[in-house]
């Protein structure tokens, strides 16, 4: 489908893709219903809370190293920048970058900005961000109070634009704007795509943009081996290593549920291939991501001799930790293409998935290509999976499921989210790097990691033994989608 990077504004997931993030049922109904374009929500009647588009913004843009970020909100909304930069300067020194904090400011705005207006404000701080750090760009996230002001956000920046000299991006990431928090990482590359991305100068034939988050490097040296260069986008990148991310040869995503409107735009306004596939995780959808990539980039022959030497070098481990993690239950709750991707890697590793708890659902991404719909090539090449929902963070449900089906261990992906399966008694084991299950040693980075957490069991079960959950029996007792409503198809 078609991206208008005319609009100063990205169009949310809802009626761009259809997205939403209320579904109980299996893993095969969803991906039909999907495919029938019968997926509506259910909505629910209680939430106890949820993340927001606003913060997912940020999260791509802060570490853009010679940027500075101007959050135009109340101050509450400035909760996490601590999170972002300790993130930022521990992925610095796992870099070896030199040390600095995040280029982040709040307007603040208070009680009499919502009744006078915040413009004013909004264009001190900008040119107070443009003399304290010299920024190559300003990047400007809205919030749920700048949109009830009704402030010109994207009349500001353009005014500053012209004043500075240097690009002042508007992100358009109203909290109440969306329902599904992954419309925040589409405002920001939409507004890269619009102000930063400069049209190519000369290709890159070897070059191939890695839309990640900020994981561990992985595909160094696996495309050296083909002949290829990782170029790591969009954080700890530069504004001038932005402009040319259109001279690369192909883009790849290490989760679609991220990337996919980047990467869509970069093929639609500059011809960058994107490589059609699941992300590798696992050893099928491994196998197909470099043989996508390969007719992409012309390295298919590098790519067969690379499929084979990894399968070789992995297969003796793998049925080792195939042996003893044989029938183990397990229960993930992930994102939405990430959890899919780890559905696929834990049936690799001999394991019976018993359920997933997924953010939000995606019928499909902005390419259009079913070749990337993960969940349909996990159903489809390692069957279906009862108890599959599609749950937005929502933990009085998720801690009613898990109480119920009993997994062997818990694979999370949120932080927020692990202490709730120890409070079960469950072994958890919480993983924040998106990469340490890319590829074929992925797959025994997560086996070998999920058998470390297997023997905490007597661990955490004493721990539940002294933990009070904060949930009752009414409620436990109950089934965990009570509060979802009736599915409307229209």
């Amino acid at each position: 489908m078609s991206i208008n990077t005319k609009s100063s504004e990205v169009e949310i997931r809802e009626s761009r893709l259809g997205s939403n993030n209320e579904f109980k049922g299996t893993a095969r109904e969803l991906c039909d219903k999907s495919t029938q374009n019968k997926f509506c929500g259910r909505k629910r009647s209680f939430t106890q809370c949820t993340e927001c588009s606003s913060s997912r913004a940020l999260s791509m843009l802060v570490m853009i190293r010679d940027s500075a970020i101007i959050n135009h909100a109340p101050l509450g909304c400035s909760a996490d920048f601590a999170e972002f930069n300790f993130t930022n300067r521990g992925e610095q020194i796992r870099r070896k970058l030199p040390l600095k904090n995040v280029n982040l400011l709040s307007t603040n705005l208070e009680e009499k900005d919502m009744i006078y207006g915040g413009g004013a404000k909004l264009e001190a701080t900008i040119r107070n961000a443009y003399i304290r750090f010299k920024p190559k760009a300003i990047f400007v996230t809205t919030s749920c109070a700048s949109s009830i002001i009704g402030d010109d956000v994207s009349g500001i920046t353009d005014k500053l634009e012209s004043e500075l000299g240097i690009p002042v991006v508007y992100i358009s990431c109203e909290g109440f704007k969306s329902k599904i928090w992954a419309t925040g990482f589409d405002s920001a590359f939409h507004g890269i795509i619009r102000k930063i991305v400069k049209p190519p100068v000369k290709k890159e034939k070897k070059l191939v943009n890695v839309i990640n988050f900020w994981g561990s490097d992985v595909f160094t040296d696996l495309f050296r081996r083909i002949g290829l260069k990782p170029n790591y986008i969009v954080p700890f990148t530069t504004i001038e290593q932005l402009e040319k991310i259109s001279e690369a040869a192909a883009t790849v995503e290490v989760c679609p549920t991220l990337g996919t409107y980047l990467a869509a735009a970069l093929e639609q306004e500059y011809g960058v291939p994107e490589v059609k596939s699941p992300p590798p995780y696992g050893l099928k959808a491994s196998d197909q991501f470099f043989r996508e990539l390969g007719k992409v980039t012309h390295k298919e022959r590098e790519v067969e001799i690379l499929i084979k030497q990894e399968r070789k070098r992995i297969s003796e481990e793998l049925e080792e930790l195939r042996d003893k993690l044989k029938g183990k239950k397990v229960y993930v709750c992930a994102g939405a293409a990430h959890g899919h991707s780890l559905l696929g890697l834990m049936n690799d590793l001999g394991m019976n998935v018993v359920g997933a708890g997924i953010f939000h659902h995606d019928p499909h991404y902005d390419n259009g290509n079913k070749k990337c719909d993960v969940l349909k090539y996990v159903v489809d090449n390692y069957g279906d999976i009862k108890n599959f929902n599609v749950c937005n963070k929502q933990v009085f449900e998720l801690v009613n499921t898990l109480n119920k089906l009993k997994p062997d261990v818990l694979i999370v992906r949120h932080g927020s989210l692990s202490a709730w399966g120890v409070n079960l008694g469950i072994p958890t084991l919480l993983i924040g790097d998106e990469q340490f299950g890319i590829s074929y040693q992925g797959i025994l980075n997560y086996g070998n990691k999920i058998l470390d957490t297997l023997a905490t069991k007597e661990f955490v079960s004493n721990i539940a033994a002294h933990s009070e959950l904060p949930y009752t029996s009414w409620w436990m007792n109950q089934d965990p989608q009570t509060f979802l409503g009736r599915e409307k198809i229209e």
